[in-house]
């Protein structure tokens, strides 16, 4: 356990550059920062909700030029096609062959922009990719080099011009990460820093794709207790069965719970936010940090529950209220 301690506090001063780095340009939005480098640590992608102008594409950026690694932005727009994030394949006039064009999901971080402005064809174009790692062009599949992340920003679907985003694929992100409009005090400093006239700092690169894989390793070995192992999937499963956990005030509120895939992420999660706290183990307070982020988009309400107003979040915290904390 000493020897995990001096390797999570080798690795953390990773992490801890990558955010002084970011914040020379990012004000405020530390909690979704930090769930950026739980995503980082885990392999898991992350999906970032907000409306236009909360900084969702310039922290995606910012952490991208903190690394040196290879970054690709994809805008998605409603007339795009499956080639256009994938690739396709050329034909060669003068030898009479097809030669493979790979498309921008061919690099290391990903910024899928808006993604819910395009079709479901495309959305679906990245589900290979996402889960296996790799993609198919032309009958040909390609490995993606690690480390491989989607950081996909969307508008609120309520909004014109936008398309929900298909159940199989709004499974795969790890995260799902709501940002908020920033405090009075934030909101200052931006006005100040960014309409100022003055350059805006340029972000250097502190961290390599090596140093990151090797913080990974780290966070696997970050140790959980069978009780709060025990307690992580009873609140998934909670939402699954809410009379198993005597949970009256949410029988018929949920339509559809989450999947054991959630669970696995949750476990995921919560080592890693444990890691960058600087501990070798995991506490019931990890899981409830990220107990919202990894399940608001993996539950269903049902029509009763939106007529009341309820929403997945207040749902989560009822559970994470009543379920017995080890």
């Amino acid at each position: 356990m000493n020897q995990l301690d001096e390797l999570i506090a080798k690795h953390a001063r990773t992490c801890s550059d990558l955010r002084d780095e970011v914040n020379r340009v990012l004000v405020g939005q530390e909690g979704m920062f930090d769930r950026l480098l739980v995503g980082l640590l885990t392999g898991g992608h992350i999906l970032l909700e907000g409306l236009p102008g909360l900084a969702k594409t310039l922290a995606v950026q910012s952490l991208a030029q903190a690394i040196h690694t290879g970054f690709s932005r994809i805008q998605f727009t409603p007339d795009m096609l499956p080639a256009d994030v994938i690739g396709t394949q050329i034909f060669q006039p003068k030898d009479g062959t097809y030669a493979v064009r790979k498309g921008p999901i061919f690099s290391n971080l990903i910024l899928a922009d808006e993604i819910n402005r395009a079709p479901a064809k495309v959305q679906a174009a990245l589900l290979e990719a996402m889960q296996e790692r790799q993609a198919t062009i032309g009958g040909e599949t390609f490995r993606l080099e690690e480390p491989f992340l989607v950081l996909a920003t969307q508008n609120p679907i309520e909004q014109e011009g936008t398309y929900p985003l298909p159940e199989a694929q709004v499974d795969r992100f790890m995260l799902k990460i709501v940002v908020d409009y920033p405090t009075r005090e934030q909101e200052v400093k931006i006005v100040e820093r960014m309409a100022s006239g003055k350059p805006i700092p340029e972000i250097r690169a502190v961290a390599s794709p090596q140093s990151l894989l090797e913080a990974r390793t780290v966070v696997d070995r970050v140790w959980v207790d069978d009780k709060v192992r025990d307690y992580l999937i009873d609140v998934v499963r909670a939402t699954r069965d809410a009379k198993y956990y005597k949970l009256a005030s949410l029988e018929g509120m949920i339509e559809t719970g989450a999947s054991p895939r959630a669970s696995i992420y949750l476990m995921k999660a919560a080592k890693a936010h444990a890691f960058l706290q600087g501990r070798a183990f995991v506490t019931p307070h990890d899981v409830k940090t990220l107990a919202r982020d990894v399940l608001r988009h993996r539950i269903v309400l049902t029509y009763e529950a939106e007529a009341e107003g309820r929403t997945a979040d207040s749902l989560i915290q009822q559970i994470l209220d009543n379920v017995l904390v080890p």
